[in-house]
């Protein structure tokens, strides 16, 4: 039985003190649930505000993206060790946006995952096909080959850690979300592609998480689906109200 884990990715908004306020509004409002673990992922001005108002709180922080190296010549970039150093625990790879606005490819989310499981820090590795894609029927060439690459040369045994993210890009943000069924197909090719390249079992345990526009009341028939494992949340990730009851949407 895979635990959910349901991840609010904050992107770029929220200032030290909002993001302080939202954590101390959230926390009461989660506290009796069990039945999934809670990531904030927040941009890097934000992590140690959150890092501290999450101590002491089952509740774990992410970084939105990182470099593979240790240090270097990377003006505005930030490596593993500072965020290991900060007390984060996992770190988003491969957003769309990511990879969209910022030309990331196959070949970099690989070179960060590998980075992200030498540092100990879990990490939630997005794919996902754009809408030109998906109306060319290109949806399962798209994710066979993103995921494909990002494990290429992880070796089964350390891959216990690594989460997935499917997230159609043509429903970020839009309002267009998949059907259950879609999502759920999407999901399969995904785990799939996984036990290809790491085995049944490894497939088997790894948690795969829905991204594109979920909100409280699509939640409970996504996560209902034999293969969704919880949900990467946007904008209603925002509100600590609307991520709070989405938290307790995924408990199917």
């Amino acid at each position: 039985m895979r635990k959910k884990l349901i991840a609010a990715n904050w992107k770029m908004y929220k200032t030290p003190d909002e993001a302080k306020t939202f954590v101390k509004e959230f926390i009461p409002l989660v506290s009796g649930q069990k039945h999934a673990d809670i990531v904030l992922c927040a941009s890097p001005t934000l992590l140690p505000a959150v890092v501290d108002a999450t101590r002491n709180n089952p509740i774990r922080v992410s970084a939105q993206d990182m470099h593979w190296m240790d240090q270097g010549a990377y003006t505005g970039e930030t490596s593993p060790l500072m965020l290991k150093a900060l007390g984060v625990t996992h770190v988003l790879i491969g957003h769309s946006e990511r990879r969209q606005y910022f030309n990331e490819t196959d070949e970099s989310v690989n070179l960060k995952l590998k980075s992200a499981l030498a540092h100990g820090l879990t990490p939630i590795v997005c794919v996902g096909e754009l809408l030109a894609e998906r109306e060319s029927n290109q949806t399962e060439e798209v994710l066979v080959r993103q995921t494909s690459i990002g494990l290429s040369g992880i070796d089964a045994s350390a891959a216990a850690p690594i989460v997935i993210a499917y997230e159609p890009v043509w429903a970020i943000g839009t309002g267009r979300t998949a059907t259950p069924e879609i999502a759920q197909d999407a999901h399969r090719i995904i785990r799939e592609q996984v036990a290809k390249i790491l085995g049944g079992e490894v497939a088997a345990a790894m948690r795969i998480l829905y991204g594109g526009s979920v909100k409280p009341d699509n939640t409970g028939s996504l996560c209902a689906c034999a293969d969704i494992d919880g949900a990467l949340v946007g904008g209603a990730s925002l509100d600590p109200k609307s991520f709070a009851a989405i938290v307790a949407g995924s408990a199917v």
